[in-house]
């Protein structure tokens, strides 16, 4: 330090006492083509130069007081250099050379000009500033060096968020003074002209030393004297300015106004810096509190799809037929519904939970965070593991109501056949006991014994001619009871009783042959025209009624082909009738030939021909029957046969919508597989033509809509089979989905490499770069490539990698060791490697801040620091602290912190 007080005799230098303030040169070149406004051409304003004088005086004074002298006139104290070389020597912390001896001009120029040189060591340059000026006194010259010295020692350091100094001293006072009322800073002249801008710096840091809703906008002069005053008592900040200077002047000096005001913001720095630790801690906090909030949201929405899954798997799984088409019929359209409304809602709700569990996992990644780890059994795999099961479960159930509708469908044609021929049998059967049982032979005459012998043989043949039936209703009866026909007791039972009945008429049969037989010998007349009429009369008489069972018989099919043969069939029965009338004539015939015979030997015949019960006009009534019968037939194939052509062309429509529908979706799948590997522009081109094509998929939704009408009419027309098509409406729905929360995946892909590449700085150029180079390597173009080509991609972007080096990267990429690198990992790698983020450290020395250097923080003094919201979560997850300087409500924020970037339970 240059000794003042000597410096006429020997100009000793002491030890230097100065504070290490400033310190250290750097260029000033492009600062001052910025801040200096001083025209050095013109002459200063006497207003401005007035206050620049007090100002700068005020200024140097409250540096040269703490070497323990001061100036009285700027422009005259400084000419012998010495004042000048130690007011630099205690602003800066440095020793400048040893002035020179003498009071000559030489020596004070030379003074001067060391002064002017370390000036310039510090990167300023000095334009038109030369130490014969200040030797000389000159005003403007002097004013204009002090005014530099400001700039460099006192303004230049100022910095908010990277802009100059004057730019950072406005912004800081615009953020200090924004709260309070009639204050609204925008220049450093006419602006601070009320005083109540000083006054709201002071009352911001400092509010017990100001009453400031006491102070009027229209009493300049009484506020800024009270900002001087209180500036000058309490905070050590010397009176630099007038108040009826600023106040009388137009536009107040900008240089008086900034060199006052910096005074403020190195009173404050302590305050500053306690700000700025408190916005890190915030911005920490903020990041935590929303991943919380994503947990929670995750956690809730994982719950709820699996508790879905959980209650809907067991009802697909539920295969217990029921007893009526009806209720199966139901339990189908329950199934419908299910796939049309409940299902689709959840697909998206599974998409949107991976979706919002991966832009979790970028999150926590971009913030340094540790990865988030469901609760047991909430995993994402633990949630495709439910899905699959689900769909497992949903597999074949459509078809198993299909089958059960068609089995039941089967069962209620079967029963009802089996009640026909049933029925039909019993009408037969009906008096067959009572007449078996007759004794009428023991009265009879012979001729009348040889009729009853011819009776019971026409008997018998209709007997044998029923066996078919008895066997036909025994096997539809066992059919019903292997299908598990749900009234199989009551068939079991009709069908017991036919059966005991028929053995029962075959012994009666046979016991009543045996008594014919017995006297037959006794028997002899025989009228064979009647027998032959009852011989050829029976079986045409059953061929009469199997035809009209048969022209009654229900029928059922599910193609044009079958219905089809059911016609052939039917053509081929009709032209059979030419035959059967003929045969029919031929009967008739017999009969008139045997009244013909009786009336010409005037034979009394007893009425009706003793051998059968089938009469003449049983036979006709029995052939207009089955004349009747044929057209009705003709009838029920034709309409069948309509159907039939109906559903054929509910099979071509879903057919052709579905080539087109099927092919698109495998089309369009491809394509997005094409678009994630090729992608090109900006990732924000890139997501913007990715939701346009989303869109487009969306607007396609009606095709599928359509098709699932379609779909519908197939269903309730029970049409079981397509060959005109491939596709079911099954694939096509898997299809859709798969289709859906593919380009939503795709999406969210490009969403979190914009995420990654905001966080992380990464520019558009370098994202290309990274997709080009990964594009390169990926020679399967799948989006992911093995360990080799992911090796031989690190070395082409100039990694020196040897194999614990990669094996380190490798963890990292894939720290699932499934042997595959994505695009994602291969950017949040690349990102990591070119970027900063907070550290626990840092945020620890941000809490030290706000403690006062103590290793405990209080809830009192977070309060203080931060916003409410924040200040609480730290209150909550603090834990006490527990070391030896621990006072009452100390608060560990070591460990918190800590846990903010490691495995913690919050």
């Amino acid at each position: 330090m240059v000794d003042y007080h000597a410096a006429n005799q020997s100009y000793q230098y002491g030890p230097s006492s100065g504070s290490n303030g400033a310190g250290g040169g750097g260029s000033m070149g492009d600062y001052m083509a910025q801040e200096d406004d001083w025209d050095r051409d013109l002459l200063l304003d006497p207003a401005w130069e007035k206050q620049q004088r007090k100002t700068f005086t005020a200024w140097c004074n409250s540096h040269l007081r703490k070497a323990g002298t001061q100036i009285e006139n700027i422009d005259e104290d400084f000419r012998d250099g010495l004042k000048l070389m130690l007011l630099l020597e205690v602003i800066s912390g440095e020793r400048l050379p040893k002035p020179e001896r003498g009071k000559m001009r030489v020596h004070k120029i030379n003074n001067v000009n060391k002064a002017l040189d370390f000036i310039a060591s510090k990167g300023v340059k000095l334009v038109s500033i030369g130490a014969e000026e200040i030797v000389d006194g000159n005003a403007k010259m002097t004013l204009g060096m002090i005014w530099t010295i400001i700039l460099r020692f006192a303004i230049q350091d100022i910095s908010v968020e990277e802009t100059s100094a004057k730019e950072g001293l406005l912004l800081w006072c615009q953020r200090k003074t924004a709260p309070y009322k009639n204050v609204n800073v925008q220049n450093f002249h006419i602006s601070w002209k009320d005083g109540l801008a000083f006054n709201a710096l002071i009352h911001r840091h400092r509010p017990e030393l100001i009453e400031y809703d006491k102070l009027r906008k229209d009493d300049p002069v009484t506020n800024l004297n009270n900002a001087f005053e209180v500036a000058e008592k309490y905070l050590d900040i010397p009176k630099m300015l007038d108040a009826e200077d600023i106040v009388n002047t137009a536009r107040p000096d900008e240089k008086a106004i900034m060199t006052y005001v910096s005074s403020f913001y190195h009173a404050f720095s302590g305050a500053q810096k306690a700000e700025t630790a408190a916005n890190r801690i915030c911005k920490v906090l903020a990041v935590n509190q929303e991943n919380e909030h994503l947990m929670e949201d995750y956690e809730r929405l994982a719950s709820d799809l699996l508790e879905w899954i959980r209650r809907t798997i067991p009802w697909l799984e539920d295969r217990v037929p029921q007893k009526t088409i009806q209720e199966m019929q139901q339990k189908l359209e329950d199934f419908r519904d299910y796939r049309r409304v409940h299902k689709p809602p959840k697909v998206q709700e599974k998409c949107q939970l991976e979706i919002n569990f991966n832009t979790l996992q970028t999150k926590l990644r971009l913030s340094n965070r540790p990865a988030f780890m469901p609760s047991e059994g909430k995993m994402v795999s633990d949630i495709n593991n439910g899905w699959q099961h689900l769909e497992q479960a949903e597999k074949g159930y459509e078809e198993w109501l299909l089958n059960e509708i068609r089995r039941l469908e089967r069962l209620d044609h079967l029963a009802e056949k089996f009640r026909q021929k049933a029925s039909i049998h019993e009408a037969w059967t009906d008096g067959k006991e009572a007449m078996l049982k007759q004794r009428d032979y023991e009265t009879a005459t012979l001729s009348d014994i040889k009729a009853l012998i011819r009776k019971h043989e026409a008997f018998e043949s209709d007997l044998a001619a029923h066996q078919d039936r008895v066997e036909q209703i025994a096997a539809i009866a066992q059919e019903l009871n292997e299908l598990d026909y749900y009234d199989s007791h009551n068939v079991n039972t009709r069908c017991q009783k036919i059966c005991d009945q028929w053995d029962a008429l075959g012994s009666l049969t046979h016991s009543r042959r045996e008594a014919l037989e017995k006297t037959e010998k006794q028997l002899e007349t025989i009228d064979q025209l009647h027998l032959e009429y009852a011989k050829r009369a029976a079986p045409f008489n059953n061929w009469m009624e199997s035809a009209m069972e048969d022209l009654q018989d229900m029928f059922i099919v599910h193609t044009i082909e079958e219905i089809e043969g059911l016609i052939s069939a039917h053509d081929q029965f009709k032209s059979t009738l030419p035959d059967a009338d003929r045969e029919r004539d031929a009967i008739l015939a017999i009969h008139k030939e045997a009244q013909r015979i009786a009336e010409s030997n005037h034979i009394k015949l007893s009425g009706s021909n003793p051998y059968t019960t089938v009469t003449p006009q049983i036979i006709n009534s029995k052939w207009e029957k089955v004349q009747q019968l044929v057209p009705k037939r003709d009838q029920a194939l034709l309409e069948e046969q309509s159907k039939q052509q109906s559903n054929e062309r509910l099979r071509r429509q879903f057919a052709s919508q579905a080539n087109i529908v099927g092919p698109w979706i495998q089309t369009k799948m491809e394509e997005i597989g094409r678009i994630s590997i090729e992608m090109n522009g900006t990732l924000e081109d890139q997501l913007s033509h990715l939701k346009q094509y989303e869109r487009s998929i969306v607007d396609y939704k009606p095709n599928l809509d359509l098709l699932e009408q379609q779909h519908q009419l197939i269903q309730e027309a029970l049409i079981f089979d397509n060959k005109h098509t491939n596709y079911t409406m099954e694939h096509i729905r898997v299809g859709w989905e798969q289709l859906l929360t593919t380009i939503a995946r795709t999406i969210n892909e490009v969403e979190n490499q914009i995420l990654t590449r905001d966080a992380k700085g990464i520019s558009q150029e370098q994202m290309q770069e990274f997709r080009a180079s990964f594009n390169h390597f990926d020679k399967k173009q799948t989006g992911s490539m093995d360990s080799d080509d992911f090796r031989a991609l690190l070395i082409s972007t100039g990694y020196s990698l040897g194999d614990a080096e990669f094996n380190r990267i490798m963890s990292m990429v894939d720290p699932n060791h499934s042997g595959l690198v994505t695009f994602q990992a291969f950017i949040d790698f690349m990102s990591r490697e070119t970027t900063d983020t907070d550290t626990a450290d840092q945020v620890i020395a941000s809490f030290k801040v706000l403690a006062g250097d103590k290793n405990f923080i209080t809830a009192e003094e977070l309060r203080r620091e931060l916003p409410p919201d924040q200040a609480e979560y730290c209150i909550a997850r603090m834990a006490p602290y527990q070391g030896p300087d621990a006072v009452p409500g100390a608060l560990d924020y070591k460990s918190f912190s800590t846990a903010l970037y490691g495995e913690s339970d919050l």
